[in-house]
């Protein structure tokens, strides 16, 4: 029987997590998990989930490294079990059919599978955005190392593909990168454009944040010299 593993990179997480969570289970079966890697577990994350965590014996809680999220969401990664992995982020909310959607993709042969979302505001209300425009998503190594639009948060992969993506190199900009260029790279990508999460923006996003001109151009020049190597 083949297992989902749900691999979620929290920090301070206790304002939305309990609504992402709810979303995620209920489209898991007995056989799945969803990993919760807290990077910050002195804080509230764990007392918002610990119901959650006591009565559902998917949930695996666990403690991060505390070396920010790229590091987070590569020991949760580590620690997944399943043949197939979801990442997933503390603040949104997944829509029913993402799991039957995602997962028929990788039947029909995709190594490493990104859906749609719906862009919405902090109470969820859909600002009439989609993450597939915003970042006029598609595929691509060249497309993707001049404009990233791989979003972690709508990613999946099998777990052969853990083989090429970790460790992360040290210099990368963010993970989604770098995992939607290794199945570029090493595999078969599929795109579904249609929206199955919610993503939620507000202040506190963790990814997203601003860049400068001349971090971008480094940050091409150093995830050029990782492809070569892996």
């Amino acid at each position: 029987m083949i297992m989902i593993s749900v691999v979620l990179a929290a920090y301070k997480g206790e304002k939305y997590i309990v609504s992402q969570v709810e979303s995620i289970l209920s489209q898991l079966s007995l056989n799945d998990e969803l990993i919760i890697s807290d990077d910050y577990p002195e804080g509230q994350t764990y007392t918002a989930l610990e119901k959650i965590i006591n009565n559902d014996s998917r949930v695996r809680y666990i403690h991060g490294k505390g070396a920010g999220l790229i590091k987070n969401f590569e020991y949760a990664i580590n620690n997944a079990r399943g043949d197939y992995i979801f990442l997933s982020d503390q603040d949104d909310v997944w829509l029913e059919g993402k799991v039957k959607a995602v997962t028929d993709e990788f039947i029909k042969g995709a190594d490493v599978v990104m859906h749609d979302a719906l862009i919405t505001d902090e109470t969820l209300n859909p600002t009439g955005k989609r993450a597939f425009e915003i970042n006029s998503a598609g595929t691509g190594i060249f497309k993707n190392i001049l404009k990233n639009s791989y979003q972690g948060s709508c990613m999946a992969f099998r777990k052969e593909m853990k083989d090429y993506i970790l460790p992360f190199p040290e210099k990368i900009p963010m993970h989604d990168q770098w995992i939607g260029l290794m199945g570029e790279k090493h595999g078969k990508v599929h795109l579904i454009d249609h929206p199955f999460i919610l993503y939620r923006r507000h202040s506190e996003n963790a990814s997203g944040m601003g860049s400068t001109f001349m971090q971008k151009i480094r940050w091409r020049i150093d995830i050029i010299g990782c492809l070569f190597r892996k």
